[in-house]
């Protein structure tokens, strides 16, 4: 009969791989759509360049937090440490979950501040001025992912 604990570092596997695969999937499309805008006001205006890169690495920051949880996972397990321990199912399932608000709040949190940042390199485009509005705009949809993070974070210490 195979050990448990195997099944249980699979699952707290699979919540790192959540955790930093969906965040940072939330990430690459904010980015891209952040960048597609950039590209297009760079050609017209390239001294904008600066502005445009805070903007465009605004929806970045929800990759970083879902790597952050998946690293706290597989070291609170030993999985980094080389000596994983031996887990119950039940805190696999602990582990596994851990890894989902970030991971589900990054998704969409990345996702959907790519949108409002390529919007705000428009805004950049018509007055540069208005940088500080286009982060503050972008940074209110970041909100949710520091949430999803503080969740993850929450059950991780306390498992």
């Amino acid at each position: 009969m195979e050990d448990p604990s195997i099944w249980a570092l699979g699952l707290a596997v699979l919540g790192a791989a959540v955790a930093v695969g969906f965040a940072g999937g939330g990430s690459s499309l904010g980015v891209g759509a952040a960048g597609s805008a950039g590209a297009g006001v760079i050609a017209e205006k390239p001294e904008l360049f600066g502005k445009v890169l805070i903007l465009q690495a605004l929806p970045a920051t929800q990759g970083i937090y879902g790597f952050l949880i998946a690293f706290l996972i597989l070291m609170f397990t030993g999985i980094l440490g080389g000596e994983p321990q031996p887990l119950t199912l039940t805190q696999g399932l602990q582990f596994m979950f851990a890894g989902f608000p970030v991971g589900i709040a990054g998704f969409y949190s990345g996702h959907h501040q790519g949108k409002v940042s390529a919007a705000g390199i428009g805004m950049i485009a018509k007055n540069p001025a208005d940088l500080g509005k286009a982060m503050v705009l972008s940074a209110m949809v970041e909100t949710y992912a520091v949430l999803g993070f503080l969740i993850s974070a929450l059950v991780l210490f306390f498992i």
